[in-house]
């Protein structure tokens, strides 16, 4: 079951995040409205929040807003990275369901009805899957894969390619997550955190026919890093002590097992503790044990406080009776 029930005239908003494209967006936002009404979609607001752009892409933005009213205009102080531009488009949002799309003519307009379609059947958020991706394989599509593999074994939630942009939210959901780092291609995951049902479904990728991609192979290294915050908020944001003391006992655990061996070796082999190696991985390992539940203690301390000072709760409620 959703977390959220449709309405019947469902608003749309599409964010675009938009950095140095000023060769691409007169033909995307000409392509998107023509091809938002073939779909019948007229309850819409496009949003394209500029990155800091150092092209014109600005100023085309800012003429597209001025002539149709439909269309409206971000623009940052410097590039803060799409996970801020998508984040930005989200808070500035008036839509039940919101779109991203990406600014670059390689997702196609025409499957957003596709989308959503799917959340009329129920679904919180839909994300796309470029199943016939347009990239170079060895530098995009075989990193892609092995991120795409590696995030849904650690966070459950299994897609073939998160890394496209084109997906549809219920506005409920994204409102509830916050953003930060390069956050944004975690959404399915972080929205699995508060119960979203999510599905994914094939949509058509296309070439790029002008500028050039804006990531490369390093954006792997930072999906691995992320990793590991997305992992630590889904299963420790509320109990830290859960990881750091279970790593603690079992980092204590180990010297005191070195340091009985060391104390066998004394008494039944009479090697002396000052020629055994074995003291010196007790040594390491029990302190380093005492600090991890310490660091566990301080974690907890800091959950609390940060839940506290925002009066913020620990979990969604998802439907009440006779309250």
């Amino acid at each position: 079951m959703s977390l959220y029930k449709m309405k019947k005239d469902n608003f749309i908003s599409i964010v675009i995040p938009v950095y140095n494209e000023e060769e691409n967006l007169e033909e995307l936002v000409k392509e998107l409205k023509t091809s938002l009404k073939f779909q019948k979609i007229d309850n819409y607001e496009i949003i394209l929040v500029d990155d800091g752009s150092e092209d014109k892409s600005w100023e085309i933005i800012r003429k597209f807003s001025e002539k149709d009213k439909n269309i409206k205009g971000i623009r940052f102080t410097r590039n803060f990275g799409q996970t801020s531009a998508i984040y930005a488009g989200f808070q500035n949002a008036n839509g039940d369901i919101i779109i991203t799309l990406d600014a670059d003519l390689q997702n196609d307009p025409s499957d957003i009805k596709k989308l959503i379609k799917l959340m009329e059947k129920g679904y919180d958020v839909v994300s796309g899957w470029r199943k016939e991706r347009k990239d170079p394989f060895l530098t995009r599509i075989l990193p892609s894969k092995i991120a795409n593999w590696i995030i849904g074994i650690v966070t459950g939630v299994k897609l073939h390619d998160y890394g496209c942009t084109l997906k549809a939210y219920k506005k409920e959901i994204v409102k509830n997550i916050k953003l930060y780092g390069e956050m944004h291609r975690f959404l399915p995951a972080l929205a699995h955190m508060v119960g979203a049902k999510i599905t994914e479904i094939p949509v058509n990728h296309r070439e790029r026919k002008r500028g050039k991609s804006k990531y490369g192979l390093s954006r792997t290294f930072k999906v691995i890093l992320d990793l590991f915050t997305v992992k630590f908020l889904g299963a420790f944001q509320t109990k830290p002590i859960y990881l750091f003391g279970g790593i603690g006992i079992m980092l204590c655990f180990i010297g005191i097992l070195f340091a009985l061996w060391t104390l066998y070796d004394k008494i039944f082999l009479n090697v002396w503790v000052h020629k055994n190696p074995k003291i010196l991985i007790s040594f390491m390992f029990f302190p380093m044990g005492v600090q991890f539940i310490l660091m566990g203690l301080i974690a907890e301390l800091l959950v609390r406080a940060y839940f506290e000072s925002q009066d913020k709760k620990p979990y969604i409620i998802k439907e009440k009776t006779n309250c």
